[in-house]
């Protein structure tokens, strides 16, 4: 116990003597609030904004009727916009072409065929024409139903079946792409953290020669590993600990009445977030000390585990894809602790066997990365890098 201690305190010493390092650790701690804060009021702000949309009008005067419902929706005409955004605008290009037989086709009630015309595989395109295409709809749904009450036929017939929704969603779902980025910027802090931490002490002390040294002393590979371990695993789960609470900070700024959705977090679910990602701190940690060890190279153990920090980022955007997810997958490492944290946010009780299962694996799966680590330090070609 005396000598892990000794370990224990040398690698604490070690993580925490570089500055630099350290605060490269806790970059993700202080980007995602501001990245989940500035993404909140963007999208905020298209859900509830309705900004004005130029278009260049072709037989305008055939149709004052539509133009006048144009208006009123924010749909202006390409002469009014303003010439800080007449380029803008010029380089979307969108053109609705009225015929000039709009009226006569009007009063005979027949149909009429209105051109709108863009680059359509432009992104920036696509709200613009969403909400241009409705108004069109909502005008033509309007005349449609003056036609029939002008034939005596009651619009009522259109809809022979009314459907009443009722969501029984919390108010806090309505945030889920807070939840969703909380979610995956908590993954990435423990993955990312302590990884600077777990190549220095491996790899970078394979390097400087202190891992040589060390092996030397009348201490076995399991207790190196382990202190290895609880060191980078430490900053993993300060990082974690880090984001949360700045994360809950930020998103108080963010006015969600805006979209009738609440988001905060109580002690209850601060509680479950840690007891899911402690474990996912120290998988992490122990599969970055195993990678960095296999790499010939500090500049190589750098490259090869980079690579791991997109395990968080691939598998919880991989499972929005899945509609009817396996069972085996809220047991896994990583995706069982996205999947929980999801019912959390959503309210969704949370089952507390899944949590001790997904935790159980997780833990199995870190016991056997240090088992072999350390089984793998006795050797002279993992030790000098051969």
């Amino acid at each position: 116990m005396i000598q892990f201690k000794a370990l224990l305190s040398k690698e604490y010493k070690e993580a925490f003597r570089d500055k630099r390092a350290l605060m490269v650790a806790m970059m993700m701690a202080f980007l995602a609030p501001v990245m989940i804060f500035a993404l909140s009021k963007t999208m905020i702000k298209e859900m509830v904004d309705t900004p004005p949309i130029y278009i260049k009008v072709s037989g305008n005067e055939f149709a004052p009727k539509l133009m006048q419902q144009f208006k009123k929706s924010n749909i202006l005409f390409f002469n009014d916009v303003p010439d800080d955004e007449k380029r803008l605008w010029d380089e979307r290009n969108i053109v609705l072409t009225i015929p000039d037989d709009f009226g006569k086709n009007m009063i005979a009630g027949k149909t009429i065929e209105l051109t709108l015309s863009t680059d359509y595989s432009e992104k920036a395109i696509r709200a613009p024409i969403r909400r241009i295409k409705d108004e069109i709809n909502r005008y033509a749904r309007v005349i449609g139903y003056k036609r029939l009450l002008v034939r005596g036929i009651d619009v009522k017939l259109l809809q022979p079946i009314k459907i009443y929704e009722q969501d029984t969603a919390q108010p806090s779902s309505n945030a889920m792409f807070i939840s969703m980025m909380l979610g995956l910027y908590l993954l990435m802090a423990a993955f990312m953290s302590g990884l600077s931490v777990a190549i220095d002490s491996s790899a970078g002390e394979r390097e400087r020669n202190v891992l040589e040294i060390l092996l030397c002393q009348p201490v076995s590979t399991l207790k190196i590993v382990l202190a290895k371990l609880c060191s980078a695993s430490t900053i993993s789960v300060i990082g974690v600990v880090l984001t949360l609470t700045l994360t809950s900070f930020s998103v108080g700024f963010v006015d969600l009445s805006k979209i009738g959705a609440t988001f905060s977090l109580d002690l209850y679910s601060i509680f479950v977030i840690l007891v899911l990602l402690i474990p996912i701190s120290f998988f992490a940690s122990a599969l970055q000390l195993f990678v960095s060890f296999q790499a010939k190279s500090f500049k190589e153990a750098q490259s090869t585990v980079s690579m791991i920090i997109m395990l968080p980022t691939m598998i919880p955007v991989a499972l929005m894809f899945i509609d009817d997810k396996p069972q085996w997958l809220d047991w896994l490492p990583v995706s069982g602790q996205s999947l929980l944290m999801e019912d959390l946010f959503k309210n969704v009780p949370i089952n507390w066997l899944e949590v001790l299962a997904t935790g159980g694996v997780t833990i199995a799966m870190t016991i056997a990365l240090v088992m072999v680590l350390a089984q793998r330090l006795k050797s002279e070609k993992v030790v000098l890098a051969l």
